[in-house]
């Protein structure tokens, strides 16, 4: 939109406040299944989807939305690898990776330049307008905020936070598929461990990564964890690519209505903003998926039918993933020391279609008792009096 325009209105029948993953996937399915919409789509960053790496398992998303989803993804393997300290395993289970770049082409293919705004932060929104630093004013039907997740005394959250570098090896480094976690290094700071993508023979993405009761991140350090772990693989380092750095929320309780309210009267939320994202993963890219499925298929968008149906499908949503924040207190709140890292240990453990559903947050109650299964990885009166506290208030 030429720079020329502040002050003046535009119209549009949807506005997307914010250009990350869950508007931009809106963008796209809208392009597609109702390309008769003139549809806006505004991010405060340089460019759309800003630097990020999004995955997802195989089972994350059913055959359509993997078609529709196709030219996102960047890189896709037929299995990916954990290893912890007492086992290791490879799951035949496919695995995915889509970045920032993918997303801002195929944004750029299906809308027009001039509906593609960046650069340029919102300063306020209601249900029909958004107004931009520069003082245009966008008008429209309806409005969708997804600038990510505020700060919130609503949810009941800790945190996925890593350092990640892209690099390029002197050799190649041998890895048939991912290594989402590799728990077999020193644990620190709650629980930690290495994931890593590789790209190519010698290009591979490494990521120094914490379940983490606190949000402080000390980039130096990681970088000093990556290099050190590139040396007990045996890897030369001989160029970073690209770094990156981030800090996933992981849920353990809190009120989504609450969480809702805050934001603006009537506007949609997608996205972190409205609490969509794997409670014990933290992986938002499936949640993104389904939601912008939701939205392209309503009968009307009017921004009353379209932030009910958003706060309507982002309560659902939380509330169907009770046992995931169990999970996650048991983790966060009942786990001492080291044992986070055997909770997860004892997780792969059970066979790959339980893994994969319990990824895809594929809730089926009878999974449950065999998640719990065996001998616990903590005390279960321990554990048991961790749940009741909680319950009841106390912290």
């Amino acid at each position: 939109m030429p720079a020329n325009s502040a002050g003046v209105t535009h119209h549009f029948d949807l506005v997307l406040a914010g250009g990350g993953l869950a508007n931009g996937l809106i963008a796209l399915r809208l392009a597609e299944l109702r390309p008769d919409l003139k549809v806006a789509i505004v991010e405060a960053g340089p460019t759309i989807g800003g630097d990020h790496t999004w995955s997802s398992f195989g089972l994350d998303i059913n055959e359509e939305q993997r078609r529709w989803t196709q030219p996102l993804f960047a890189h896709r393997w037929d299995c990916y690898s954990v290893r912890f300290p007492r086992h290791a395993r490879t799951l035949n289970v496919g695995y995915g990776s889509s970045n920032s770049d993918m997303l801002a082409a195929a944004v750029a293919r299906a809308l027009p330049p001039e509906h593609i705004i960046t650069g340029v932060p919102v300063v306020a929104l209601s249900p029909t307008s958004v107004t931009l630093a520069d003082q245009r004013v966008l008008t429209c039907s309806a409005v969708i905020d997804g600038r990510g997740q505020k700060k919130t005394g609503t949810l009941d959250l800790r945190w996925q936070k890593f350092l990640g570098q892209e690099v390029e090896l002197a050799q190649d480094h041998g890895l048939a598929g991912p290594i989402i976690m590799d728990a077999t290094v020193p644990q620190a700071d709650g629980y930690r461990f290495v994931y890593t993508l590789p790209y190519g023979p010698r290009h591979v993405l490494i990521e120094d990564t914490y379940f983490s009761d606190g949000r402080d991140l000390a980039p130096e350090l990681l970088r000093r964890h990556i290099a050190d772990y590139a040396q007990v693989q045996g890897w030369q380092i001989t160029r970073v690519i690209r770094e990156e750095a981030g800090i996933l929320p992981l849920a353990i309780g809190g009120d989504i209505g609450a969480f809702l309210d805050e934001g603006t009267p009537g506007v949609a939320r997608v996205g972190l903003a409205a609490g969509l994202f794997h409670p014990v993963t933290g992986y938002s890219f499936p949640d993104a998926v389904r939601m912008a499925d939701m939205v392209a298929g309503l009968p009307s968008f009017d921004a009353a039918t379209i932030h009910r149906a958003c706060r309507d499908h982002a309560v659902r949503v939380w509330n169907s993933r009770g046992m995931y924040r169990i999970l996650n207190r048991m983790l966060f709140l009942a786990a001492q020391d080291e044992e986070r890292r055997t909770i997860l240990e004892r997780f792969y453990e059970h066979p790959d279609d339980l893994v994969g559903r319990l990824y895809a947050a594929d809730n089926r109650w009878n999974d449950w008792p065999k998640v719990f299964s065996g001998r616990p990885p903590i005390p279960p009166l321990r554990a048991l009096g961790t749940l009741v506290k909680y319950e009841l208030g106390i912290r």
